[in-house]
């Protein structure tokens, strides 16, 4: 990570939360300290926003089924308490954890994701890529053909595969405990994309995963980090 990631300068918004530019950290000891510090929180504790990358790891949901792991091989595969099922972290992917009161924030966990998936699509209209939810399915996804088109994606009819032309750009998996929030979601942005093909990711069987590098946004992982901090700065303030 630049020095000039590492001085990212929020312009006093109304919520600022501490912000943490943690680099890249192994995965397991940064799922202990954030439930650690949420196990432990004060009433009335700072919020907090966590930035990082980790090494390759494959996580998996409270819920998820281990035959959506096809073949991890050598990347090693790590139970978590969050929601959703098995998804791939690796370089050059952005994961950002927003630890935050819910209760002090004032809204609830449906908005909580709304406002997360807001600030993803958002952060991906700043780099001109046209991102879109699919009902049912968190997280963030592009048109494969055309990801900077402008157009509303058509529901799919029945019997239609939900996510036909469409790749995933952002995961999303979440754990309130005592109305605070951790884990939080995840941005490709210049990966290696090949072990998202040794999982069925978050659970869809051949699932598209892309990147911004893949749909031919240049971008660093220093800007990207940098535009979503500020994103979810601004979209989940209370």
């Amino acid at each position: 990570m630049t020095d000039a990631a590492a001085s990212v300068a929020l312009e006093a918004p109304a919520w600022a939360p501490e912000l943490r530019l943690l680099g890249r950290a192994d995965y397991e000891p940064t799922f202990a300290a954030m439930k650690q510090i949420t196990l432990e929180r004060p009433v009335g504790g700072r919020d907090m926003l966590w930035i990082c990358e980790h090494p390759p790891v494959f996580t998996q949901g409270i819920a998820g089924k281990q035959d959506h792991l096809l073949l991890p091989g050598d990347i090693p595969v790590v139970q978590t308490d969050r929601g959703g099922q098995v998804t791939y972290h690796g370089p050059g992917q952005v994961v950002a954890y927003p630890l935050i009161d819910l209760r002090r924030a004032g809204y609830f966990v449906k908005e909580y994701v709304y406002r997360i998936e807001e600030s993803v699509l958002r952060t991906l209209a700043h780099f001109g890529v046209t991102g879109h939810r699919v009902a049912g399915a968190p997280g963030i996804y592009v048109r494969l053909d055309d990801p900077f088109s402008h157009a509303a994606l058509t529901g799919p009819r029945p019997g239609d595969d939900p996510f036909r032309g469409l790749g995933k750009i952002a995961a999303l998996g979440i754990k309130v405990s005592r109305h605070c929030t951790y884990h939080g979601v995840s941005l490709n942005v210049a990966m290696d994309l090949e072990p998202f093909s040794r999982i069925n990711p978050c659970g869809y069987a051949g699932l598209r995963t892309v990147d911004l590098s893949t749909i031919g946004v240049p971008v660093t992982w220093d800007e990207a980090a940098q535009v979503l901090s500020q994103k979810l700065v601004a979209f989940l303030a209370p």
